[in-house]
């Protein structure tokens, strides 16, 4: 039972981390990862970039690197945060069920 609710709070978080992704991380990931393609094309071709298909490439896979960092970031930070809530209320009830049962041993030694 302790597995299935951080399993189910890990899922939560990570369906939440999914949804921040689309809406907060997918735009800035491509926009910072965009512009350091810019910069790598600059440094390799000399400023003000062509747009040669070499240089174009180059953009383009640090646009999508940009993305994947993002998404991985937040998904992974999400997932762990849900996670860590579900092994919190484990660990909450756990605690509960033990001071109950230590209230009802002093009581039986009376």
């Amino acid at each position: 039972m302790k597995s299935d609710i951080s399993k189910t709070g890990a899922y939560i978080g990570t369906g939440a981390g999914t949804m921040l992704f689309a809406l907060f991380g997918l735009l800035p990931g491509s926009l910072l990862g965009g512009a350091a393609g810019i910069n790598i094309a600059g440094w390799l071709f000399g400023l003000p970039v062509e747009s040669g298909l070499l240089a174009r490439s180059i953009v383009l896979v640090s646009m999508l690197l940009g993305v994947l960092v993002s998404g991985i970031l937040i998904v992974t930070a999400t997932t762990t945060c849900g996670w860590l809530i579900g092994k919190l209320i484990v660990a909450t009830r756990h605690a509960k069920i033990f001071t109950d049962h230590s209230h009802l041993a002093s009581a039986e030694r009376r």
